[in-house]
């Protein structure tokens, strides 16, 4: 961050504070007279380059539970909060625009905001907001082409043709508004509705949520990705005395947040313990890298939501109950158990089907030549699928490695060299800033596949190996049964 935006995002800190946003515990008195930051008491803001960028870390030692942010209702952005513009209000409340969703108009609304510029009261605020996102809807059609997945790029025509339905549907609204030409682009559509999509929190009087003025700078933690070297809070355990009197949370208040009516305010509070110094997260909810890069615009190296979905043959959805999106390669390489118990299934005669069923519903295991049978069929689906992508992983890593060198080129020669040595995607990402994130999700994909074909050899050793043990037990037990008789 250079000087200039340095010194603005503190005076944006500073604007915030003056409206009651806070890191302090709800007792006042711990608060300064004339602040010059909302941050200071249990956060402050911080890079992390391999952690989502600019994020908020933890000035002390915090525990889970501690509320650590407070937003009061007055400042966030809702669509309440913005039709107080009895302009805005007069026309969005017309009955000719019923037919647009509350997310289109508080796309509208936000877009009616920026157009004010500085004489916004959030102007602060919104002037810090990215100029752009990498979410799916803003992909180009090489972009798409870049994820090589056809499930992928299915889901980024998609998110695209929806983009593109809901600005027409709202273009007449805008118009009416008349806004800023350059307001009324689908390039100013998607960025507000990104925007929305990837910094909105819920609230339970709106449907489309609101905007959080410093609650967004909240980096994401998937859930399960809590480390494990920090011992939780006991029963018995309370806060330092120095965060003063908490609030009285329940156990289903512990992590995360939401808005608190009896506060009327939006409050954060801390879903593990943090040591001085560790970036402080927000668990926006459950997704695969698929959908971070369609509602949030970014991915995570470790995942431990991402999966890979493995298409059945059509005939054996007729003997199995589990839906299609519950047959997946988890993110370690290990199959879903639906898809597991229903090629356990498929693997086994059909006269025998009925009787072994409850069995393979269970998750049992039926018998070795059964697993063998079943692994090998999902080793040559996952096989299948990989030999369908235009790369190869080690193909995908070197141009993603060609990439850093390019951008920290400053030698027009050796630039030169690289891109003439990486082909054709390399010298495309030099006008294309979400082709590196295509490349790095599909790197993950086929990452899941390998690391199953790996974790496949070891567990067809391990059966071979148990079942020779269960054969070398049982013959040896026969034996000695049969020299018990003798004798």
């Amino acid at each position: 961050m250079c000087r200039f935006e340095q010194e603005g995002f503190e005076r944006f800190l500073k604007w915030a504070a003056n409206l009651g946003i806070s890191d302090c515990p709800a007792n006042r008195s711990l608060q300064a007279k004339n602040p010059t930051s909302c941050l200071g008491h249990s956060l402050t803001v911080s890079h992390f380059p391999d952690a989502g960028g600019r994020g908020l870390a933890a000035v002390r030692d915090i525990k889970k539970g501690e509320l650590v942010l407070r937003v009061p209702k007055s400042v966030l952005i809702t669509r309440d909060s913005l039709l107080k513009d009895e302009k805005l209000c007069s026309f969005v409340n017309n009955s000719t625009y019923s037919s647009l969703s509350p997310t289109q108009i508080l796309t509208v609304c936000l877009l009616y905001e920026m157009g004010k510029g500085k004489s916004s009261w959030w102007y602060p605020y919104l002037m810090h907001l990215p100029r752009s996102y990498d979410v799916l809807a803003s992909f180009s059609e090489f972009e798409m082409q870049a994820l090589q997945v056809d499930d992928a790029i299915w889901s980024a025509e998609k998110a695209v043709s929806k983009a593109k339905s809901e600005w027409k549907e709202a273009n007449s609204l805008m118009d009416a508004l008349k806004l800023k030409p350059q307001l009324l682009t689908f390039r100013a559509w998607i960025w507000a509705s990104a925007t929305i999509s990837s910094r909105a929190l819920h609230i339970p009087w709106d449907e489309a949520g609101c905007l959080c003025p410093v609650g967004d700078l909240f980096n994401y933690a998937a859930p399960g990705e809590e480390s494990n070297d920090l011992e939780n809070v006991s029963i018995g355990d309370q806060p330092d005395d120095s965060t003063g009197d908490q609030p009285d949370i329940g156990s289903e208040r512990l992590t995360d947040g939401g808005f608190d009516e009896n506060m009327a305010a939006y409050c954060f509070y801390a879903r593990k313990n943090y040591k001085k110094g560790n970036q402080v997260l927000l668990g926006y909810g459950t997704y695969t890298n698929l959908e971070l890069l369609e509602h949030y615009g970014f991915l995570l190296n470790e995942n431990p939501n991402d999966k890979v979905f493995i298409p059945l043959e059509p005939s054996m959805y007729s003997f199995i109950s589990w839906p299609k999106v519950s047959m997946y390669i988890h993110q370690d390489g290990k199959p879903s158990f639906a898809l597991l118990s229903a090629l356990r299934l498929w693997a086994t005669p059909p006269y025998q089907r009925r009787s072994i069923s409850h069995l393979a519903y269970s998750g049992s295991q039926l018998s070795v030549d059964n697993e063998i049978s079943v692994l090998k069929w999902i080793s040559k689906n996952c096989t299948l699928i990989l030999s369908n992508m235009l790369t190869v992983i080690e193909e995908d890593c070197f141009l993603l490695s060609t990439i850093v060198k390019i951008k920290n080129s400053h030698n027009p020669t050796e630039l030169r060299k690289l891109l003439c040595a990486s082909g054709g995607e390399a010298r495309a990402f030099i006008e294309s800033n979400r082709w590196e994130l295509a490349v790095q999700w599909r790197i993950r994909y086929k990452k899941i596949l390998i690391d199953w074909k790996l974790l496949l050899r070891e567990k067809i050793r391990w059966i071979r190996i148990l079942a020779w043990c269960i054969w070398y037990c049982e013959k040896f037990v026969s034996g000695f049964v049969l020299k018990l008789i003798i004798h």
